[in-house]
């Protein structure tokens, strides 16, 4: 069985660094995040059999880019969505700045959660879910999927064995590739947020 799963953010858009999206509709990317994943699809060999997505904009902009460049159909993989922010979706960082809840969930990612929101270990498991369903399948081949910081982040810290507060240990920059090894035996990091253009 040979099996790779190469996790792919999605490229730069307008509000990174200055609004927590989340799952805000419309978010979608900027020239320089059309740039970045068309970098991005030229670093996936061997090329991939299938490509998934998040539910959103910029995920789904991104994963067309790519599957252009492979003669694909995008699935969508609601299990690899953005984290839900609840409260916190579309507020800037120095609205948060303050907010003792937005301090505590920046430390301690185990056991905290945005207001109405979704916990860090929720999504690492509907993540982990969904990968190892993809290990347990039939067939061998490269799998794409487009996803988030947070999702991303999330995979790589399982496989790492690193705890969810440790999480700004794991990099996930826009347009980068996490390669992991899927093995019957179990799933393996093969390579972190590689092939982001300069």
């Amino acid at each position: 069985m040979v099996k790779t799963i190469h996790l792919v953010r999605h490229g730069h858009h307008a509000l990174l660094d200055r609004r927590l999206c989340g799952r805000m509709p419309g978010v979608g990317l900027d020239e320089l995040g059309r740039r970045q994943v068309a970098h991005c699809a030229d670093l996936l060999a061997p090329p991939p059999f299938t490509i998934q997505s998040s539910p959103q904009r910029r995920t789904r902009q991104s994963a067309a880019i790519l599957a252009a460049r492979f003669g694909l159909a995008v699935e969508i993989a609601p299990a690899m969505d953005e984290i839900d922010l609840g409260d916190w979706t579309g507020r800037t960082f120095e609205e948060l700045a303050d907010d003792p809840a937005w301090r505590r969930w920046n430390s301690r990612r185990s056991d905290s959660r945005p207001p109405n929101g979704e916990t860090m270990r929720h999504v690492q498991n509907r993540v982990v879910r969904h990968l190892e369903e993809f290990r347990n399948g039939d067939g061998d081949g490269t799998l794409v999927i487009v996803s988030h910081a947070e999702p991303i982040r999330a995979a790589l810290l399982h496989y790492s064995g690193i705890p969810l507060d440790d999480f700004p240990s794991i990099e996930v920059t826009p347009a980068s590739i996490s390669t992991l090894s899927v093995q019957r035996s179990g799933i393996r990091i093969a390579g972190m947020n590689r092939g982001m253009p300069a």
